[in-house]
C-alpha cells in the first residue's frame, strides 16, 4: 500500500504498525530525490563520527588513567584512601553540576561548539590536576641511606648515644623548611578541582553527541554509528591504563634529579611515578579532540526521504524537537509552561512503575559494588599481590578492560541471535550475574599472607604473628638505638625478615650507596652475617604461585558479570512506555551517578583504610599514605564489600523478576480482553522478536487507547 495512502486514510494508531511494516520505498534514491545533494551531509556527518569517536576515546582515556594513578596520588600528597575517594567522586561531582543546564541549553544552540567548549574545559581540568608537580617541590621520602659513594663508610643508622638525632638528612621527625607554605594549602585540592572541571567539560559530550548523530544519521545507519562510537569508548581505557603503567615505571622528578640516588624501586610502597606525565599527555589529547569541532555545522540537511524513513514515534519527536524547529513546524508546539506542570506527575508515573523502580534500587546497588571494586582493584592487586603498580595497571588494560568488552559485545550478539523477549532478557541477565557472584566467592580462597615485618606482623624472633602498630616496635636489641617508629625505611634481614628501618633492625654501620647498601652488625637480625639490605623482602612465594589463577578467574569472571550488560540495559529500555523513554534513561543515569558515582570510591576508601598496620609521616608531620596493610582484613573487607552489595541487589533482582512475571502476564490479560489475538498482534509480536526494539507488551497494547496528545506533551 502506498505510504502517502496510508496518511490520508488511515488512523494515528494503525498509521504506527504500518509505517514500521512497510519496507523502505526505493524510489526515494532515485536520482532526482538528490544523491549529491546528500553527499555533503554524509561527508560532514561522517566527519563528525570521526570527531565524536576521538572526543569519546581522549575522555575515557583520561579517566581510566586517573583510576591508575589512585596509588600515586596517595603517596605524593600523603593522603588516607578515603581522600581519593573523594577525588574520584569529583569528577561526577562536576558533571551533576551543569548536566540540566547542558541538555536543555545545549540542544538549542550549536551542539558541535558545544561539544569542543567541553573538550577544551575537560583539557584545561587535566592539566591543572598536573599543575601541582610543578608548584610542590621535588618527592622527599623517608630514608637512611647515602645517595653518594663519596660519603663517609662508617655512618651509623643507629645513633648510640640518646638524645642525639639520626645523622641521615632524611630521617628527622622535625618539620622542614616551607612546612608554613604547605600547612595552608593542601596540594591534593588542585586535584579535586581539575577532576570537577573535567567532568564538567564532559557533560556535553555524549547527550549532545549521540543526539546530533540520531538526528542526521538515517535510521539504519544510526545504530552502527552510535555502536562505532562506543567501540572506541571501549578501547580508551585500554590506552589509559596502559599509559599509567609506563608513567607508574618513571620516577616522579624524572630530568630533576639523579636517578642512581634513588634507594627504592617500582615496587617500594614509597615509590612515586611520574603521575603528572600521563596527565599532560591526556590534556594534549584532549585538547586535539576539540578542534574538528569548530569547522563542523550547526545542524545538516535533512532531506524529505530522511524523515519519511523514521518510524511515527521519532517523527512526532523531530517535529517536536527544539533542535529542529527551524526546519519544521510541529503540529501541536509544546509550550513550556504546559510541560514543567507535567514533569511531576510524568515523574510520579515513571517511578510508579515497579519494574522500573526495582530496576533503579538494583542498579544503585550494583553500580556500588562495581565502582567501588574498579577503583580499588590496581591498587588491591598491588598490596595483596605485592606487584607494582606498573604491573597492575598494564595487566588491567590488557587483560581485565578487553574481557569486559567483549563481554558486553557478546551479550548482544546472543541478545540479537535468541531473539530474547523482557523476560528472557531479565533471566540471561540474572543468570550471569549469579553464575559470575559464586565465582567470584573463591577469591576468599586465593589470600596471601601478610608480608613479615618485625614489630608489626612478627614479633622480632620472627615466631608470633601480631597486627598492631608502635606496641612491638622496640626490642631488647635495639632498645640502645635513638630510633624514630614514625618513618618507614624498610631493610631485609638475612633472616627473612622485614625490619621498618636499620635502625629498629639495631644495624650499627653501612657501606655502598644507593640500592647497593648494605647494612652491618644489626644487632637484631640474629642469623649469618647479621647484615640488613636495602628494601623490603620479597619472599612471598604463595602469593606469587596463586597470582596466575586470580588473574584467571578475574578474566573469566569480568567476562560472565559483562555478558548480561546489554540484555540488563535493553530490560530497562523494555519495561517503559516511549513516551518517558527519554526521562527514564535521564533519571537513571542521574541517580545511579549520584548515589554510586560520588559516594561508592569515598566508603570503599574508609574501609580499606581500617585495615592499614603502618601509616607514614608528612614532611611536615602528621599522618600520610598507608605504607603496609594487613592484607588478610584487606582482603576480606575489599572482597567482602563488593560480594556483600551483590548478595543485597539478589533480593531485590528475585523480587523483581516476579514482579515482570506478573507484568507481562497482566499485559497478556488485556491483550487478550482488547481483542489483540488477530492478525495485527501476531505481526507486531514478529516485528519485536525481529527488529529487537524496544517495543515492551505495555507499550505495543497502547495502540488501542493511542493520545497523540499525551505523546506529544510528554
Amino acid at each position: 500500500m502506498p505510504r502517502n495512502c496510508i496518511r490520508e486514510t488511515s488512523p494515528k494508531e494503525n498509521e504506527i504498525f504500518l509505517w514500521k511494516m512497510d519496507p523502505p520505498n526505493k524510489e526515494r534514491r532515485s536520482p532526482e530525490n538528490g544523491p549529491s545533494s546528500a553527499r555533503p551531509c554524509c561527508s560532514s556527518l561522517k566527519m563528525f563520527l570521526v570527531a565524536l569517536s576521538f572526543a569519546y576515546f581522549a575522555k575515557a582515556l583520561s579517566g581510566s588513567y586517573m583510576k591508575s594513578t589512585i596509588t600515586q596520588l596517595e603517596r605524593r600528597f600523603d593522603i588516607p584512601s578515603y581522600l581519593i575517594g573523594v577525588i574520584d567522586g569529583s569528577f561526577e561531582i562536576g558533571n551533576l553540576l551543569v548536566i540540566a543546564f547542558v541538555s536543555y541549553f545545549g540542544a538549542k544552540l550549536h551542539r558541535p561548539k558545544i561539544i569542543a567548549i567541553g573538550c577544551l574545559l575537560m583539557s584545561l581540568g587535566t592539566f591543572l590536576i598536573a599543575l601541582p608537580h610543578f608548584i610542590i617541590g621535588r618527592y622527599k621520602f623517608e630514608t637512611s641511606i647515602r645517595s653518594s659513594v663519596n660519603s663517609s663508610s662508617n655512618l651509623s643508622p643507629c645513633p648510640v648515644s640518646s638524645g642525639v638525632p639520626a645523622t641521615a638528612p632524611s630521617t628527622t621527625a622535625g618539620p622542614s623548611s616551607g612546612c608554613e607554605h604547605e600547612s595552608r594549602l593542601s596540594m591534593w585540592i588542585y586535584v579535586f578541582l581539575g577532576n570537577i572541571l573535567r567532568g564538567i567539560g564532559e557533560t556535553p559530550v555524549q547527550p549532545l553527541g549521540i543526539s546530533y548523530i540520531d538526528d542526521h544519521a538515517l535510521e539504519e545507519n544510526a545504530a552502527f554509528y552510535i555502536g562505532c562510537v562506543q567501540t572506541i569508548s571501549v578501547i580508551g581505557p585500554v590506552f589509559g591504563y596502559l599509559l599509567g603503567s609506563v608513567c607508574a615505571k618513571i620516577y616522579v622528578d624524572i630530568g630533576f634529579v639523579n636517578m642512581e640516588s634513588i634507594s627504592i624501586t617500582p615496587g617500594d610502597a614509597r615509590w612515586v611515578g611520574a603521575w603528572w606525565l600521563g596527565y599532560l599527555i591526556a590534556g594534549l589529547i584532549t585538547l586535539l579532540s576539540a578542534v574538528p569541532f569548530w569547522f563542523l555545522p550547526k545542524s545538516l540537511p535533512l532531506p524529505e526521504r530522511q524523515l519519511a524513513k523514521y518510524s511515527p514515534e521519532r517523527t512526532s519527536f523531530i517535529k517536536d524537537s527544539p533542535l529542529l524547529e527551524h526546519k519544521y513546524q510541529a503540529d501541536e508546539p509544546a509550550n513550556f509552561l504546559e510541560m514543567a506542570k507535567d514533569f511531576l506527575p510524568t515523574l510520579r508515573s515513571l517511578l510508579g512503575n515497579p519494574v522500573y523502580s526495582l530496576y533503579l534500587c538494583i542498579t544503585i546497588i550494583q553500580f556500588n559494588s562495581l565502582i567501588g571494586m574498579v577503583t580499588y582493584k590496581p591498587k588491591y592487586i598491588e598490596q595483596h599481590y605485592g606487584q607494582s603498580a606498573s604491573k597492575a595497571n598494564f595487566l588491567m588494560g590488557v587483560i581485565n578492560i578487553p574481557a569486559v568488552a567483549l563481554g558486553m559485545f557478546s551479550g548482544g550478539v546472543i541478545m540479537k541471535k535468541s531473539k530474547l523477549s523482557i523476560m528472557g532478557a531479565a533471566k540471561f541477565a540474572l543468570g550471569t550475574s549469579l553464575l559470575g557472584y559464586f565465582l567470584s566467592l573463591f577469591f576468599f580462597a586465593m589470600g596471601c599472607e601478610n608480608a613479615s615485618v618485625a614489630g608489626i606482623t612478627r614479633s622480632y624472633n620472627g615466631t608470633e604473628s601480631l597486627y598492631k602498630e608502635d606496641k612491638y616496635l622496640l626490642a631488647s636489641c635495639n632498645t640502645i638505638c635513638d630510633c624514630p617508629r614514625r618513618n618507614w625505611d624498610p631493610v631485609c634481614g638475612e633472616n627473612g625478615l622485614t625490619y621498618i628501618s636499620p635502625c629498629l633492625a639495631g644495624c650499627r654501620t653501612s657501606h655502598g650507596s644507593g640500592m647497593d647498601t648494605v647494612f652491618e652488625q644489626c644487632s637484631c637480625v640474629a642469623v649469618g652475617n647479621h647484615t640488613a639490605s636495602a628494601g623490603q623482602c620479597s619472599n612471598r612465594d604463595s602469593c606469587h604461585r596463586v597470582f596466575p589463577y586470580f588473574l584467571a578467574l578475574s578474566v573469566i569472571t569480568s567476562f560472565i558479570i559483562s555478558l548480561g550488560g546489554t540484555p540488563g540495559y535493553m530490560l530497562l529500555i523494555r519495561c517503559i512506555r516511549p513516551q518517558l523513554k527519554s526521562l527514564a534513561l535521564g533519571f537513571h543515569t542521574l541517580t545511579t551517578r549520584t548515589l554510586a558515582g560520588i559516594p561508592a570510591p569515598i566508603y570503599f576508601g574508609a574501609i580499606i583504610d581500617t585495615t592499614c598496620l603502618k601509616w607514614g609521616q608528612k614532611k611536615c608531620g602528621g599522618r600520610g599514605a598507608c605504607r603496609i596493610y594487613n592484607t588478610t582484613a584487606y582482603r576480606i573487607a575489599y572482597l567482602g564489600l563488593t560480594l556483600g552489595l551483590r548478595t543485597a541487589s539478589f533480593f531485590l533482582c528475585f523480587l523483581g523478576l516476579v514482579v515482570l512475571r506478573r507484568h507481562v502476564r497482566q499485559q497478556e490479560r488485556n491483550t487478550l480482553a482488547n481483542g489483540g489475538t488477530g492478525a495485527a498482534a501476531g505481526e507486531l509480536q514478529a516485528l519485536r522478536k525481529e527488529e529487537n526494539n524496544s517495543c515492551n507488551s505495555d507499550q505495543c497494547t497502547q495502540t488501542a487507547d493511542y493520545d497523540p496528545e499525551r505523546e506529544t506533551r510528554l
